[in-house]
């Protein structure tokens, strides 16, 4: 039995783990490990390109002597390997995963996109990126010792300027688009939006539903159906305006405080690719509203402080896309990507509860404030 058989497929022997690590640490001649563990990552939120997360622990030994480590292993996959893949009709299965880009973390972690980030700004440090099959590939990556520091306004305006500081950085820019994938948000109009998206909006059935009906009045449907009859047009308008590097996913579970380091350590680089400038500020705000784990509050105010610190992290890098620039695209992408798809329609089937009210609530806010910065950055 192999000490990583826990791994399932992502599982290599004694002497594969002890080369990869000798080779991560710049280690000749022989190389053993000893008193292997592995344990299963707790993790609470959903993700379809994620198979499984471990923690690998144990000795190196070398003739240097003997270096404990403690590894963090990703499996991530192809969507339609996900069970969830099996909700998709069929006649779309084709589009839906095509619209995932599931290659492109690990594609982040074999280049020097660590070196390029700006200060302030890690990554983990990738010890193996091992394909798996044509489907699937293990990232192993060093632990973070992650600390638990409290998302107060200071802390998100500083991740907004260091946003602004890694889409404006001339040495990130080539890599903008390190996965290959050429999808952008006419892409997701096509997909995501024409095929589940819009047709939620227009069916009455969700807007009946207590949990709707209580959170998302006359007055907000109305409008979030403007706004969806007008998709075509604003993703039209995103598309001509400067996109610059993007993480795609930069909630506060992804920009994650590590004992010692000054700044963050970036994780998930499934939806890094080029975006309109101050895309990004749109999960650093919400992400955590969305899934609950953050009352929605003054968004409008949090969003305004956001907006600036990213402009100024632009400036930092030299980067000189005006800030209402910023503003437009971070409001039309902010609104097409979250603003359309706000309804709590994954909870339709749940028994209701308070905590399930609030949720409602709060995204039914996160429809008005992104309708309003659409309607507050349109010029005449």
């Amino acid at each position: 039995m192999v000490a990583t058989d826990a791994l399932g497929p992502a599982a290599v022997d004694d002497d594969e783990l002890a080369r990869m690590l000798a080779a991560h640490h710049g280690v000749d001649g022989p190389a053993t490990v000893r008193d292997v563990e592995v344990s299963e990552f707790a993790y609470d939120l959903v993700a379809i390109t994620t198979r499984s997360r471990h923690l690998v622990c144990g000795t190196l030994v070398t003739a240097e002597g003997e270096r404990p480590f403690r590894l963090f292993v990703k499996v991530v996959q192809a969507w339609e390997r996900s069970p969830l893949f099996a909700q998709v009709p069929e006649h779309l299965r084709a589009v839906a995963a095509a619209g995932v880009p599931w290659r492109t973390e690990p594609l982040a972690y074999r280049s020097d996109l660590a070196d390029r980030l700006p200060a302030g700004l890690t990554m983990p440090a990738a010890v193996a990126v091992r394909d798996l099959d044509e489907l699937s590939c293990a990232l192993w990556l060093e632990e973070l010792d992650v600390v638990d520091e409290p998302w107060d306004e200071q802390r998100s305006v500083r991740a907004a300027r260091l946003l602004g500081r890694l889409s404006g950085s001339p040495r990130v820019a080539p890599l903008a688009s390190v996965g290959g994938v050429r999808l952008t948000l006419r892409d997701y109009r096509d997909g995501r939006l024409a095929h589940q998206v819009l047709p939620m909006l227009r069916d009455d059935g969700p807007w009946r539903h207590p949990l709707v009906a209580d959170a998302f009045d006359a007055d907000l449907r109305g409008r979030l159906l403007e706004a969806a009859g007008r998709a075509g047009e604003l993703v039209e308008e995103t598309m001509a305006l400067p996109h610059l590097p993007a993480h795609g996913d930069a909630c506060p579970n992804n920009l994650l405080a590590v004992r010692g380091l000054d700044g963050f350590a970036l994780v998930d680089y499934g939806y890094w690719m080029p975006m309109p400038a101050g895309a990004d500020l749109g999960q650093l705000l919400v992400g955590d509203v969305q899934t609950g784990r953050a009352p929605a509050g003054d968004l409008a105010g949090r969003d305004a402080a956001h907006r600036a610190a990213y402009v100024a992290g632009l400036r930092d890098e030299g980067c000189d896309v005006p800030a209402e620039v910023v503003a437009r695209g971070h409001a039309v992408h902010h609104l097409v990507l979250t603003g359309l798809s706000s309804l709590p329609w994954e909870h339709l089937g749940a028994e209701p509860s308070p905590a399930l009210t609030a949720l409602a609530r709060d995204r039914a806010a996160i429809a008005r404030f992104c309708l309003d910065r659409v309607d507050e950055t349109a010029t005449a």
